[in-house]
């Protein structure tokens, strides 16, 4: 059956079109439109918690959006990493990885690997450490520390946060690198491994300043040798790792954060987070507050971040065949 149309009536349908037409395109609301999620692998009150609190903070001063820290915690990270990689790919559900999501699970896990193919990462802290020990310990520095245990071997012990975690895997480099044996003792997390430590129920501390430095600053703990490029201004009797002599702990004792986001983010959005973060950690309060926790601002493009996530792993790889650790 064909349709006829009137004359007046096709005069009015192009006319109509015509004015259609001419209408402006309605443009896509400006990024973000609205809060955005940041997901934190790991408990309130630790050290990334602590800093991916910083950077939300700065997050909102830069978008003009709330920036909600939701901590998704268990299974050494993988859990809230896996929340990170399977969110809508819209920027508004981002994350925090650190060494342990990049350099450490992936050795254990097939999962942890398949959910960081998903993502991508933009380096933006580094978080000192610290070697520390109770004040029972029979040395209050470094070489005498080195002397005691290898005098003691397999007496002296560290709490570390699991088996294969990345505190175990300092604890390992550093027998290595010493030639010593202080013996891993596996926690469920930082925080009842530094309630022993200060106890004395496990008599070496190796963690990161925020969590060591409340416990230093009552006496609690007497440090002996941090990381970082340069000593900390709280801590200026105290050596770096560099400076006794040991470069390579001094890489091994620091943990990268970075910004993670899923891999299909379209890349207009990929590079206003990206873009938006780096400038958050250079602002001059970011930075100060960044110290106060004994960490800083580390920026490095996606192409760095995967270099350097290659080379860490490799060397972690390594060192868990020769100290044979085997899968939690």
């Amino acid at each position: 059956m064909s349709i006829v149309i009137s004359r007046r009536a096709a005069c009015l349908y192009a006319v109509s079109a015509l004015g259609l037409a001419s209408l402006p395109v309605r443009s896509q609301p400006a990024f973000p439109a609205r809060p955005i999620r940041l997901i934190v692998p790991f408990a309130v009150g630790g050290s990334t918690d602590l800093i991916a609190r910083v950077i939300a903070e700065a997050l909102r001063k830069e978008f003009g959006q709330a920036v909600i820290v939701e901590n998704r915690t268990g299974a050494a990270g993988m859990i809230g990493t896996e929340a990170i990689a399977t969110a809508a790919p819209d920027g508004y559900s981002i994350g925090i990885g650190t060494d342990s999501t990049w350099m450490v699970n992936p050795l254990f896990s097939g999962k942890a690997a398949k959910a960081n193919e998903r993502l991508r990462p933009f380096n933006l802290v580094s978080l000192w450490s610290m070697l520390a020990v109770h004040p029972s310990f029979p040395a209050k520095d470094f070489a005498g520390f080195v002397a005691e245990i290898k005098r003691k071997p397999g007496v002296y012990s560290c709490g570390v946060p699991g088996v294969g975690s990345s505190g175990h895997l300092f604890v390992e480099a550093f027998n290595e690198a010493l030639g010593v044996k202080i013996v891993a003792v596996p926690y469920r997390g930082n925080g009842p491994a530094m309630t022993d430590s200060v106890a004395g129920v496990v008599q070496v501390v190796m963690d990161s300043l925020p969590s060591a430095m409340p416990h230093v600053r009552t006496g609690k703990l007497v440090p002996l040798a941090v990381s970082g490029a340069a000593r900390q201004p709280e801590l200026s009797r105290v050596p770096t790792y560099t400076e006794l002599g040991h470069a390579d702990l001094n890489e091994r004792a620091v943990t990268r954060l970075s910004l993670v986001i899923p891999n299909q983010v379209p890349a207009p959005i990929a590079d206003a987070l990206r873009a938006a973060a780096a400038r958050a950690v250079q602002q001059p309060d970011v930075q100060r507050r960044l110290q106060e926790i004994g960490a800083q601002s580390s920026i490095g493009d996606e192409q760095a971040s995967r270099q350097l996530i290659a080379s860490v792993l490799e060397k972690n790889r390594a060192l868990v065949k020769r100290a044979n650790i085997t899968a939690p």
